[in-house]
């Protein structure tokens, strides 16, 4: 009966630390870049607890990745674009330089498909948010974006309505790290806040 007891103890103790490893974590700590790297010669930095990105001297592509990969995850985080605003979340991605491979979900100004899926270099645009649903993105303002990979299925919600929603074999089949984006052509600045991970 002892032995019962204190099997089933160790059982609910497993299975605690397994819901706690599950739950949402920040990937920005609100003071430094830890956990992140740098791509590029774009402009990364924290301001009062903000990431923020912005156009270097350079005016070319940037991004700032994940140290540690990401298979199947949920993501929330927010955003707001200050100046053009062209950006995005990267996921299951890797990178040579500043050449990118993987699929990121769109950040851009009104009607420019935030929350669509691109892939870079690659087939393109594999999905685009309908235009009724553009309206979604607030201008200037603070923006929530969350984004669900699991196996080969994708999904994004802004401001709490789902974008799009994609099957895809080659996601599937990736594993990388998440990254955010700044889009070349200079004068882009965006900030992000309360990034929060799910490992699913």
């Amino acid at each position: 009966m002892k032995k019962g007891f204190l099997f089933l103890l160790l059982c609910a103790v497993l299975v605690t630390a397994n819901a706690q490893k599950k739950k949402k974590a920040p990937l920005f700590n609100g003071k430094d870049l830890t956990g992140w790297k740098i791509h590029g010669t774009e402009k990364w930095y924290v301001d009062k607890g903000e990431l923020v990105c912005e156009s270097g001297p350079d005016k070319q592509y940037g991004y700032l990745s994940t140290e540690k990969s990401y298979k199947n995850f949920d993501l929330t985080l927010q955003f707001k674009q200050e100046a053009n605003g062209n950006s995005g979340v990267f996921f299951r991605s890797d990178i040579e330089g500043v050449k990118i491979s993987g699929w990121q979900v769109e950040v851009a100004p009104p009607n420019h498909n935030s929350g669509g899926i691109y892939e870079s270099y690659g087939r393109g645009w594999i999905i685009k948010p309908k235009p009724e649903d553009e309206k979604w993105l607030k201008e200037g303002q603070w923006n929530t974006m969350r984004i669900k990979v699991v196996g080969d299925e994708v999904t994004t919600w802004l401001n709490g309505h789902q974008m799009v929603y994609l099957k895809d074999e080659k996601i599937g089949k990736a594993n990388g790290f998440i990254a955010l984006q700044i889009h070349d052509g200079g004068g882009i600045k965006v900030r992000w806040k309360n990034f929060k991970l799910k490992e699913l």
